[in-house]
């Protein structure tokens, strides 16, 4: 923490939410975006994925984007990794942070990245000791996912204590971080706040954040119950952009707002060094970019409410 932010509210829509966009979107545009956001506030954004561009052509341009937003002082430029040749990219363009993901579904693991459970956590370790092998000054700091932690859609319930089991062997492997996902939206408050309970007791020192979807409406209140337990980074999506591709459900979109997270922390005090009038502006270029709207309610409500009547003397 520092002595301005409280909790950091972090920007996935520029990978999470395009890679469900089928049109190429300009780079120019996607340099816009960061730039953007990253004046409004925004602290992380996770700019770019390195997959092979012949499976996800949405960003062929990752070393581009990369290299833009690396020019803007102060901001934490992230990625993700679906594998070792992805980290090597990454590290090569100069990342300050590697996102990596394991589904806790098994299913949901080979669906995504086409390989058991077992195996990404293997490549995670390798991933782990090239990063330690680097010079300090070259080395990202590397955060895991824990996809599906909450609910599958093609194996239904997750338990537990096999979240944690993942969770155990990321942080033994050399996780800097680790994010409790719901990567499908089954989540509700009462699981959220057992979970991260579960999770933060079993790695220790290790960092736990927090990775919602709103698709069927408690993301914000997810984010509240993560906060109850002591989250500080939320990973969110411009507009409410966002979802995963290969989830086996036509509804597992939706990331929380980026802009709703941030007034949720206002309203309760919290700071976020974020500007909400420039984070909304920053959802309006994004539905620009994407051509459709998005489900943000405060691009539709604003951020008004009636003033409160003087308390009787």
């Amino acid at each position: 923490m520092t002595d301005q932010i409280d909790v950091f509210v972090r920007e996935v829509g520029m990978r999470d939410g395009l890679q469900s966009v089928p049109e190429f979107m300009p780079t120019e545009a996607k340099k816009a975006w960061c730039t953007a956001e990253a004046a409004a506030g925004v602290p992380e954004i996770e700019v770019c994925s390195f997959v092979p561009p012949k499976l996800l052509p949405q960003f062929s341009d990752a070393g581009e984007v990369v290299k833009h937003a690396l020019s803007i002082p102060g901001l934490t430029v992230a990625a993700l990794m679906p594998n070792l040749k992805g980290a090597e990219r990454g590290i090569e363009a100069g990342v300050h942070k590697l996102n990596y993901v394991v589904s806790v579904s098994e299913s949901h693991n080979r669906a995504n990245v086409r390989r058991s459970r077992a195996e990404s956590i293997e490549d995670f370790g390798r991933i782990a000791a090239l990063v330690r092998s680097l010079p300090a000054v070259r080395r990202p700091k590397l955060a895991a996912g824990l996809a599906t932690a909450l609910g599958c859609t093609i194996e239904g319930h997750v338990a537990e204590a096999e979240v944690v089991r993942v969770a155990v062997a990321l942080a033994e492997a050399g996780a800097d971080e680790l994010a409790v996902s719901d990567t499908v939206g089954y989540g509700d408050p009462a699981g959220v706040r057992r979970l991260i309970k579960a999770v933060a007791a079993a790695v220790g020192g290790v960092t736990v954040t927090a990775h919602f979807h709103d698709t069927r409406g408690l993301g914000i209140a997810n984010v509240y119950a993560g906060l109850l337990e002591g989250v500080d980074h939320f990973d969110t999506g411009l507009g409410g952009l966002g979802g995963c591709p290969f989830a086996g459900h036509k509804a597992a979109a939706g990331n929380v707002c980026s802009e709703e997270v941030v007034f949720l922390c206002r309203e309760l005090g919290i700071e976020t060094g974020v500007d909400l009038d420039r984070l909304i502006d920053c959802a309006r270029l994004a539905e620009t970019i994407v051509g459709h709207a998005l489900p943000s309610k405060l691009l539709n409500a604003g951020t008004a409410r009636p003033s409160r009547p003087a308390q009787a003397a």
